[in-house]
C-alpha cells in the first residue's frame, strides 16, 4: 500500500511543483507552458503571495493545493482561498486530494481564519462531489462576477 503524505511546499520544492502546476493549468484547457509555471510559481514564493501544500505518494509528488490570503470585510477576519487544487490522474481516489484540503484548512485555522473558500467548473462535477463529501457547502446567497481588464 502507498504512503501519501503532505506537507507545506518549500521553494526547494519548486522543481517538483512545476510540472504538476502546468498539468493543473492544462486541466483547465491552457497550453503548457512549465517555464511561465515555474516563474509563476516563483513570484508567489518570493512575495509571500500564496501558500503551496505539496502531497506526495511514496516519495512521488502527485498534487498540490495553493492557497491565497484574503480578509472579509464584514466579518472583520482573515479568510483564504484555496485557489488551486491538482491531483496527478495516476494518483487520484487515493484520498491526496481531501488531505491537500484538510492541510489548508487546518493551515487557515493555525491562522485564526473564519473561512476558506473555493470554486470550481459547473462542469467539474467529480470535484464538486468530493468537496461535498468533504463538508464544504455551495454558496447559495452570492453569485460570482467577473469582468476582464484590458492591458494597458
Amino acid at each position: 500500500m502507498s504512503i501519501i503524505t503532505v506537507r507545506q511546499a518549500l521553494l526547494s520544492d519548486l522543481d517538483a511543483l512545476a510540472p504538476l502546476f502546468d498539468s493543473y493549468r492544462q486541466f483547465y484547457g491552457r497550453p503548457s507552458d512549465l517555464n511561465a509555471a515555474k516563474e509563476f510559481l516563483l513570484a508567489r514564493f518570493n512575495h509571500g503571495e500564496s501558500v503551496l501544500f505539496i502531497a506526495h505518494e511514496d516519495n512521488q509528488p502527485v498534487g498540490f493545493a495553493q492557497l491565497y490570503p484574503s480578509f472579509s470585510s464584514v466579518s472583520l477576519a482573515r479568510i483564504f482561498v484555496l485557489n488551486d487544487l491538482f491531483v496527478d490522474e495516476h494518483a487520484r481516489r487515493k484520498g491526496v486530494a481531501s488531505t491537500l484540503m484538510s492541510a489548508a484548512v487546518d493551515y487557515a485555522s493555525s491562522l485564526g481564519a473564519i473561512r476558506v473558500s473555493l470554486s470550481t467548473a459547473t462542469t467539474n462535477e467529480a470535484a464538486q462531489r468530493l468537496y461535498q463529501s468533504a463538508g464544504w457547502k455551495r454558496d447559495e446567497q452570492f453569485f460570482v462576477y467577473h469582468v476582464a481588464v484590458p492591458p494597458m
